[in-house]
Formats: C-alpha cells, structure tokens, sequence
C-alpha cells in the first residue's frame, strides 16, 4: 500500500470550517451522519445593556469544527450544511496532531483544575504586540521567548536601546499594523515614557 492510499485510509483528525456561528449546528448534523466530531466550548457571561447576565457556551475556535474522518472520506463532511471546506494546503485537508486534539478534549473534560480557558489571538515568537494590562500597558514590542518565559522586547529607538519585559501570554494581543503614509488614520504619536508605539 503506498503512502497515499495509506493516508486516505488513516483516520485523522481534520478541521472543518464553517459559516459563522453554525459550529453547534453543523456537530449535530455530523452526530446525525455517524461521523465523529469534536467542538471545543467555553464558558462565557454576556452582559445584555438592560443588565441581565446570561451564560453561555462558545466556541474556543470560531468557524471550526473538528472531524476524525480518513481523508478519502471528506465528501460526506462537505455535504453537510454549514460546512465550507477542510483546512489544508493546495486543495489536501491537513491532518492535525492527534495528541494536540486528545489533550484538549482532555483537558475540557477534566475541567483544567478550575483554570479558565478562553480564545486568544494567535501569536508567534517575532510579532509585534502591545501589552494590555499593568504599568506598561499600551506599550507595544516584539515578543521572545526565554526559557518557559514570554518577553515583549521594547525598543527606544532614538537610542537604539531596547529592555525586555517578562509578560503573561494573556497580557499581550497583536499590535495594530504599523500606519503608512496614505492611511485614513492619523500617523501614531510617542507612547508615554517617551517608547516609540511604531516602527
């Protein structure tokens, strides 16, 4: 058996993605089908403007689904309605690490030892971020790592100096693109404490 029909054959996890806020809905009608599906939730509280709280759960991966489906059987997940494609390069669904997905349904189950898990914008060791929380919030730099540590590296460029600062991952979010002459905005001023907020 070559490598190819082996891989049509394997039963790999596979992400699904679907038209916005049909991630439940499109679960269901794979749970109909008999074809094994996972949708990881999170607890959130909205806040409605009258006052009323209500609970709700959400999806951790907006406009996704996954699915443990051999390859070969991709049509039967894109039939369903909701569903727009699988994920993947060049028109081949990639497959997912299995131990990243067990982990998370683990995890879900277990309750991550009353840790809260929530969505958060996917960053990268080299991005530029802004740290959103404690003295130096509004700050932006490029993220490092050090050992088990994030640091945003901040940099004063008149001085062609930089410090970095260790950070939770939860305190930093992407960096607004960096403003080019032409923008609609107005061009970025100098942070406070004299850092430069732009490249």
């Amino acid at each position: 058996m070559s490598a190819e029909s082996c891989a049509n054959c394997c039963v790999q996890w596979f992400a699904a993605y679907t038209l916005a806020h049909h991630e439940k809905r499109v679960a269901g009608h794979l749970t109909n089908r008999e074809i094994d599906s996972f949708v990881p939730l999170y607890a959130a509280v909205h806040r409605w403007r009258n006052g009323c709280t209500k609970h709700l759960e959400l999806p951790l991966f907006p406009n996704y689904v996954f699915v443990h489906i051999a390859a070969r059987a991709r049509s039967a997940v894109l039939n369903v309605p909701g569903v727009l494609s699988l994920v993947g390069f060049a028109g081949v669904p990639a497959a997912l690490p299995n131990t990243q997905i067990e982990a998370l349904r683990c995890g879900l189950h277990s309750g991550l030892g009353g840790r809260r898990l929530e969505p958060h914008p996917y960053l990268a060791v080299g991005d530029r971020v802004r740290i959103k929380n404690g003295a130096m919030c509004g700050l932006e730099g490029v993220l490092v790592r050090k050992k088990n540590y994030f640091r945003v590296v901040l940099s004063l460029e008149v001085l062609r100096q930089s410090v970095a600062v260790e950070v939770d991952a939860l305190d930093v979010e992407p960096a607004p693109k960096p403003w080019v002459c032409g923008d609609s905005a107005p061009a970025p001023l100098w942070g406070e404490n004299g850092w430069s907020r732009a490249i």
